[in-house]
C-alpha cells in the first residue's frame, strides 16, 4: 500500500520553488496511544480539526544538493533539525526530487511557541502541505491531499489528522469504509449541525515541555499490562462517538470524549516506568468543569492532550455563559490566567 504514494511521474526540475501554507493543530476526541512500525497506529483515532492554532509555514527550494535550513520566526533554530532530518529521510522514497533542492525552511505559530500548545502536529502538517505543492507543480497533477496527510504522519503521527476536513479519523476501523494506518481521512459529513461550529478553549495549566516525550509515552504502550483492552476499547469508543456526531448526541458525546481522555492518562499512570502529566490544577479544572455542567445543563466538557492543559469543548451557542466560568472560576488555575479561545476549522490553507 506504501508503495502507492511513490512518484510514477516524471519530473521537471525548476531552477527554484517557493511556495507558503498553513496548518491547524488537532484535538484528538478518541485518542491514539501506542504505535508500531513507522509511525504507524496502534489503534484509530478521531479527532475535530481546530482554526487559531496554526503553523504557518514558508518554503524556498533551490537546485542543489539536498540539505535545509530551519528557522522560526525568522531565527535560526539548529535544535528543530534532527525532526526534519529525519523527515526528508522518511520521505525520500516518495519524493525522490527532494534529492535535488535545497530547502530553505521558516515557521512561526500564531499561539505562543511556549504556551504548553503541542505544535509538531501544525508544524508537520504544514511543511507537508509545501512539500506536496511543489509536487504539484514539478509534476503537473493536481494535490494528493492522501499523500499529504501520508507524509505528515511520517513526520508526526498526529499531523496526518491536520490537513483536510473538520473531522478526522486515522487508523483502521472495521466500521469506516476507507480508513487506513497510513493516512487520515475527512469525516466531516459525521458532524450535525450542533457540532459543527463547536468551540475549544484551550486552558494553559503548564507551558512548559513534558517531562516524558510522546514517543516516549507511545513506547511504553508495547509492552503495558493493559494495552490489549484499551486497543478494544478504542475501537468500540470510536464506533459509539462516530453514531453521536451523526445523530447530535451530546450526552454520548461527552461520556466518551471524557472517558478517553482519563484513559489516556490512566495508561501513561499504570505504564512502566509510570509517569502523571497532569497537574493539581488540571484536576480543580476538571472538578469545576463536572459542577458547572451539572448545576447549568450546559454541555460542556473536557478533553486532555498527553500534558496538563485542559480542552473545554462545547456548542457555540454556550459561549457567553462558558466565558463567564472562565472568568469567574477557571482562569486562576491557568498559569499566569493563560488560555485560547479556538474552534472547529477545515485544515491546511495555501498562503
Amino acid at each position: 500500500m506504501e508503495d502507492n504514494f511513490k512518484l510514477g511521474t516524471e519530473v521537471d526540475l525548476k531552477e527554484s520553488l517557493t511556495t507558503k501554507w498553513q496548518a491547524p493543530s488537532n484535538i484528538a476526541l478518541v485518542k491514539y496511544w501506542g504505535k508500531h512500525g513507522v509511525q504507524l497506529p496502534a489503534n484509530p483515532s478521531i479527532s475535530f480539526t481546530l482554526d487559531a492554532c496554526r503553523t504557518i509555514t514558508s518554503v524556498h527550494a533551490r537546485k542543489g544538493s539536498h540539505s535545509f535550513s530551519i528557522r522560526y520566526e525568522g531565527v535560526e533554530k539548529p535544535e528543530f533539525a534532527p525532526k526534519i532530518k529525519a523527515y526528508f529521510e522518511r520521505i525520500s522514497s516518495y519524493c525522490p526530487w527532494i534529492n535535488n533542492y535545497y530547502f530553505e525552511i521558516d515557521t512561526q505559530n500564531t499561539f505562543p511557541h511556549s504556551s504548553g500548545i503541542a505544535s509538531s502536529a501544525s508544524s508537520m502538517a504544514a511543511l507537508s502541505a509545501c512539500v506536496m505543492d511543489f509536487e504539484s507543480t514539478l509534476t503537473g497533477n493536481a494535490l494528493d491531499y492522501h499523500k499529504m496527510s501520508f507524509l505528515a504522519r511520517l513526520g508526526s503521527g498526529s499531523a496526518c489528522r491536520s490537513l483536510q476536513g473538520e473531522a478526522v479519523l486515522w487508523g483502521e476501523h472495521n466500521d469506516t469504509d476507507g480508513s487506513s494506518n497510513l493516512y487520515g481521512i475527512d469525516q466531516s459529513e459525521l458532524l450535525h449541525p450542533v457540532f459543527q461550529h463547536f468551540q475549544d478553549t484551550i486552558l494553559l495549566v503548564d507551558k512548559g515541555e513534558k517531562v516524558v516525550s510522546s514517543t516516549v509515552g507511545h513506547d511504553l504502550m508495547n509492552n503495558h499490562a493493559y494495552a490489549r483492552a484499551r486497543f478494544e476499547q478504542a475501537h468500540e469508543n470510536l464506533t459509539t462517538l462516530k453514531k453521536a456526531l451523526k445523530a447530535g448526541d451530546l450526552k454520548t458525546f461527552i461520556k466518551i470524549t471524557e472517558s478517553e481522555a482519563l484513559t489516556l492518562h490512566a495508561m501513561m499512570m499504570t505504564s512502566h516506568p509510570y509517569f502523571i502529566l497532569m497537574k493539581p490544577n488540571t484536576l480543580s479544572i476538571i472538578e469545576e468543569i463536572w459542577a458547572f455542567r451539572k448545576n447549568t445543563d450546559v454541555p460542556v466538557c473536557f478533553t486532555l492532550d498527553a500534558g496538563a492543559n485542559v480542552h473545554m469543548l462545547y456548542p457555540s451557542e454556550h459561549k457567553m455563559s462558558v466565558d463567564q466560568l472562565i472568568h469567574n472560576k477557571l482562569a486562576k488555575y491557568c498559569q499566569n490566567s493563560h488560555y485560547i479561545c479556538d474552534q472547529i476549522g477545515t485544515g491546511a490553507k495555501k498562503c
